[in-house]
């Protein structure tokens, strides 16, 4: 039984042409520049063939490009992505890739609880600066100059924290949650 095609894999012929073409590289070329097969490259673009996560790493590398330029629709916000990246033998088994932002020079990661009606108001960032939240348990209220957001269990934000912001715990119980800052 074949494995199905992961999802993160549906955009990657189109984009990987576009993206070769853009670069004035011949597929021989970029086989040479990043150690994947022609063969492989040939069959990517015709959407006829899987590769591992390295080796779009490889390609992306050699075109100057990142991961996720490859995967993701070219109109598409990389903000919410959503798409299966592995599965394994298991159904349980995957991973996916829930959103990308760009980042220059400093990634952290946290993780956070608010009790029930406790809030942490934080100052604007450096512009340029963005903020990944994972809510892992209860729900969150992120109130931002461009909007609120409300994160359930399960769910996820991305967004500039370049403006007002504030967590917000209005349930009855405590609200867990994953933060990554980037800048």
């Amino acid at each position: 039984m074949q494995e199905p095609r992961p999802d993160v894999l549906v955009h990657v012929g189109e984009n990987l042409r576009r993206l070769r073409r853009a670069a004035e590289l011949s597929q021989a070329a970029l086989a040479a520049a990043s150690g994947v097969s022609r063969r492989t490259i040939i069959n990517l673009e015709a959407g006829e063939a899987n590769i591992s996560l390295s080796g779009l790493d490889k390609l992306a590398d050699a075109l100057g490009a990142t991961f996720v330029d490859l995967v993701t629709p070219p109109s598409a916000p990389t903000s919410r992505i959503d798409a299966t990246a592995w599965t394994g033998r298991h159904p349980d088994s995957r991973a996916v890739l829930l959103g990308s932002t760009p980042a220059r020079s400093e990634a952290q990661l946290w993780t956070w609880s608010l009790a029930p009606g406790d809030r942490y108001d934080a100052e604007p960032d450096p512009d340029g600066w963005h903020e990944m939240v994972y809510v892992t348990r209860g729900r969150l209220l992120i109130e931002r100059d461009e909007g609120p957001a409300r994160v359930a269990e399960g769910d996820y934000a991305i967004y500039s924290s370049a403006q007002r912001y504030a967590y917000v715990n209005d349930a009855e119980t405590t609200t867990t949650f994953v933060r990554n800052v980037i800048s």
